[in-house]
């Protein structure tokens, strides 16, 4: 592909959200530029100065921190390197290879319409006028893109894409107010960070078509382009609102980590085999852009949930933790100091089933209830008969005389006081539920009172006997 030190780069404009394309190929050129030992860098593309506020901004530092994605250097803000630009269209002026067009909006109209009723591109009369017959008014720089002849793309994932000149027209470099326009400022900023590797989104081919020719009137090198196919919703349209989550942040809301969203959107076009999961180390040691196949991937809700189950059950507890109760002040539930490591101690018994943090979050909250609690009708209806009411009793006296309070000890006195009662856990399994759970959802018994301890697991069996006497 290139001899020259690999450099990448994500260059995303600052729009307010980091849509989970543009993530994914962030993801991307971080894991090529990782796998061939370059560097990977960040440009935000911020010349449209009202959609460029701080806070859009800031969204593309925030998502690339949380996906877990740092760049090897200082971002580059192309804004800041208008004059640069300017320099780069001067140069192509001075080559021939750019011409000022003093074409007026009213005179562009009609060259517009008259090129699209001769079915080509607009082509501006001041192409090759004569100096002398500059007018005195403001103008627009164009590049003299070939009028024959073809250009090729030379593409690593789609391979050669070639375009006939005769449908590409003098793209504006530098507008009339003297601002430069994208596709010029992109190539400027790429020579000059020394990028190597292109890789973006399709729908990018056709800029990659004129500034391959703006490369070509500079005489610098091309980079390797690399254009990655779309991201469809489930039913294979045009990913859009009514297919859920489009922002990196909403899955973020919608709790899923970082370490998911990297794994999945890797195999979002991208595979290894049949490995469906994979580090961050072997997802760099495997990727290679040409891997990549050119057909849109597809947004699978199922699977990302199963994936993410697996790093839940995977994760640290304690940071686990922190998540979830981040998630529950925003719910306006109570959190009291000590609740963290209370939350930290009932996760592992929780969440095997949980495919998100938010279902953590609602798994945990049996052991944050105070008490006394309030018991389900049908459990209070139970517990008023008064040969359950015994049975209950029995079970407290007996769970109280468990030395080992963990999982294999409760489930060993649990069974054993089954055998000396002569019943199944179907006998009083579900009231005790109830009663350590108040009606939430909860673990099986022994990891519920596990994860509540002695004093208060049976401070609740007291108090439901009290209410039910």
């Amino acid at each position: 592909m290139t001899d020259r030190p690999v450099r990448t780069r994500i260059a995303p404009s600052p729009t307010g959200m980091m849509h989970i394309g543009t993530a994914r190929t962030a993801l991307f050129n971080y894991l090529y530029a990782r796998h061939r030992g370059g560097a990977f860098l960040l440009r935000v593309e911020d010349t449209d100065r009202e959609r460029s506020t701080e806070a859009a901004v800031d969204v593309i530092f925030e998502g690339l921190k949380w996906l877990g994605l740092e760049t090897d250097e200082p971002a580059v803000f192309q804004f800041q390197r208008a004059d640069r630009h300017r320099e780069a269209v001067a140069e192509l002026l001075e080559r021939g290879q750019a011409y000022r067009d003093y074409l007026t909006a009213e005179e562009l109209d009609a060259e517009r319409e008259a090129a699209r009723a001769a079915g080509r591109v607009v082509r501006s009369p001041w192409r090759d006028a004569d100096p002398s017959t500059w007018p005195d008014r403001p103008y627009a720089v164009r590049l003299k893109c070939p009028l024959d002849g073809e250009t090729i793309v030379r593409d690593a994932i789609k391979g050669d894409v070639t375009f006939q000149n005769t449908t590409l027209d003098d793209l504006i470099l530098l507008r009339s107010d003297g601002n430069p326009t994208y596709n010029l400022a992109v190539v400027v900023d790429d020579h000059d960070m020394g990028i190597t590797h292109v890789i973006r989104g399709d729908d990018h081919l056709n800029n990659a078509a004129r500034q391959t020719i703006i490369y070509q009137a500079l005489d610098w090198d091309i980079p390797v382009w690399a254009h990655l196919p779309m991201i469809h919703g489930p039913d294979g349209g045009k990913l859009s609102k009514r297919h859920g989550a489009q922002a990196l942040t909403e899955f973020d809301d919608m709790g899923y980590l970082p370490e998911t969203m990297r794994n999945y959107l890797a195999k979002l076009g991208w595979g290894h085999g049949d490995d469906e999961i994979f580090s961050d180390e072997q997802a760099i040691a495997w990727f290679d852009i040409i891997d990549v196949v050119s057909a849109p991937a597809r947004l699978d809700w199922a699977k990302l949930n199963h994936l993410n189950n697996h790093y839940i059950r995977q994760a640290d507890p304690v940071r686990l933790a922190d998540l979830v109760i981040k998630i529950l002040k925003s719910r306006d539930v109570a959190v009291k100091q000590g609740d963290e490591a209370l939350i930290a101690r009932t996760i592992p018994f929780v969440r095997d089933g949980a495919k998100t943090t938010l279902e953590l979050a609602d798994a945990v909250l049996f052991v944050l209830k105070t008490r006394p609690l309030g018991l389900p009708e049908k459990a209070r209806e139970q517990l008023a008969d008064a040969d359950l009411h015994g049975r209950i009793s029995r079970l407290r006296a007996a769970l109280a005389n468990v030395s080992d309070w963990s999982v294999p000890g409760l489930e060993a006195g649990l069974r054993q006081f089954a055998e000396s009662e002569g019943v199944g856990m179907g006998k009083f399994g579900p009231q005790l539920r109830a009663i350590l759970s108040g009606g939430a959802p909860a673990p099986d018994l022994a990891g519920a009172m596990t994860a509540l301890g002695r004093d208060e697991s049976l401070g609740r069996i007291d108090d439901a006997l009290s209410l039910s006497a």
